[in-house]
């Protein structure tokens, strides 16, 4: 364990680089769950320290980055920014709940289908972002308490996230590591996902459905809103619904030409960002450019560049590979029983810290189990145990996942703050039958 033969000559003060990397890891992920600063900052800090550290040289840190994850997050983060100025997600939701008449619990159904769907097709983060000031909005005209909603989407934004390669940034991650095209993720997550979430709304009907009721006069003012006044921008909202089914049926074809799915994102937001400024003077086109680029979360991407070399430089010490023949022994070698540990442990993990981080430094460790299991094809349901788990882990705790503290946050301005431990108290039982639930359609689907 203490060979560490990839790493860098000269390490600071003589330390022994397994324990100065671990420690700048372990430090690094002790400081992002306090909240105190900024996320990216410290990873790129941590990043920093790897390589003056003398753990990693600048060639090995830069060669530890996956730019596939990079550009596909890039890439979806400039179209869902232009996407969103033509007002598409608030007249979907507004839609919605017109459809059902205004009733309370039919409103907290639509909104959190729609919640999900957006989830698995653009990005989870961006979803909510967009839905909740909608929901809050609906939930006034009804006079009804919005906790139950927001409640509702959250879950709805992770789980609903959990069923494509770029719903939720975990699944972006694990389909780069491993190679796993759009259609796999459709192909092996997307059925479990229906289920999962219908039992989510029942057991949701069970905890709040009852009590949500709404005045006659509640419901005509919902129905006299006017979807169609959300619309700011009728022709770009066609040329973003045409470059968003060119990106989408591109994710499904990628592999089969051989194709990544960054190229894919990259081209259909630079696709995108033409169609949006075309036949507009330069002056102009540029500061529309930099609008959408402003608008990218630049925060997440550093973020996960300081991950992905901080993760480096613990693989390249052999502490990972440690940790995988550790859980290997613990496991008795058994695939079953790891694919159940690998499942399970991430779902805990992921309720209580950031899964992003946590994903990336499980990918490497089941990297490492390869020769025990017969090489990386006999890996694909750990894979897919670890995308369930994390993704659907993330609902467990307010603090799980980035789409939950963005809906905290609007609930807190709205003056209906959302309480750790009541989300908890709620959520935590709901995410533990998600994860039930994937452990037997795993088990029924890869094992038995």
């Amino acid at each position: 364990m203490h060979d560490a033969p990839h790493v860098a000559g000269a390490v600071i003060f003589g330390l022994d680089p397994l324990w100065l990397a671990v420690g700048i890891l372990l430090a690094i992920y002790a400081v992002v769950m306090l909240e105190k600063f900024n996320r990216a900052v410290l990873a790129l800090l941590g990043a920093g320290m790897m390589i003056l550290g003398g753990v990693l040289t600048q060639q090995q840190a830069v060669a530890g980055i996956d730019f596939n994850t990079i550009g596909l997050l890039t890439g979806m983060m400039v179209i869902v920014a232009i996407s969103q100025k033509t007002g598409m997600f608030q007249y979907v939701a507004i839609r919605s709940a017109k459809v059902v008449r205004g009733r309370p619990w039919g409103v907290l159904v639509m909104l959190s289908v729609v919640t999900a769907v957006f989830s698995a097709f653009l990005d989870n983060v961006t979803t909510v972002l967009l839905v909740a000031p909608v929901t809050l909005l609906i939930t006034d005209a009804l006079g009804v308490r919005p906790y139950p909603y927001l409640f509702a989407q959250i879950l709805a934004s992770n789980i609903g996230g959990t069923a494509t390669l770029i719903g939720d940034p975990p699944n972006i991650m694990i389909g780069s590591a491993a190679h796993l095209s759009f259609y796999d993720f459709l192909a092996n997550l997307a059925p479990i996902i229906p289920l999962i979430f219908l039992m989510t709304l029942a057991a949701i009907w069970l905890m709040f459905g009852r009590d949500l009721h709404a005045s006659e006069e509640s419901r005509d003012l919902i129905m006299q809103f006017n979807e169609r006044e959300a619309i700011k921008d009728a022709t770009l909202l066609k040329k973003c619904l045409f470059v968003l089914a060119l990106v989408i049926g591109g994710f499904t074809v990628a592999h089969d030409f051989h194709l990544e799915p960054a190229t894919i994102a990259m081209s259909g937001a630079a696709l995108l960002l033409l169609l949006q400024t075309w036949g507009q003077p330069l002056s102009e086109k540029d500061h529309a450019y930099e609008g959408i680029m402003a608008e990218v979360e630049w925060t997440t991407i550093f973020f996960f560049v300081g991950l992905f070399i901080i993760v480096t430089g613990v693989e390249h010490t052999g502490a990972i590979a440690w940790l995988a023949e550790r859980t290997l022994a613990l496991t008795g070698g058994d695939f079953n029983a790891t694919l159940a540990a690998v499942l399970w442990i991430s779902a805990v993990a992921s309720a209580l810290i950031d899964n992003i981080p946590f994903v990336a430094t499980m990918i490497p460790m089941i990297h490492n189990m390869a020769p025990t299991f017969g090489g990386e094809a006999a890996l694909v349901p750990l894979w897919w145990a670890l995308a369930l788990g994390a993704c659907l882990g993330g609902n467990g705790s307010l603090i799980g996942a980035s789409a939950n503290l963005i809906v905290a946050g609007f609930a807190q301005r709205a003056g209906y703050p959302i309480r750790f431990l009541e989300f908890m108290k709620h959520a935590f039982l709901l995410m533990l039958l998600s994860i039930a639930v994937s452990h037997v359609y795993l088990y029924l689907r890869y094992l038995a």
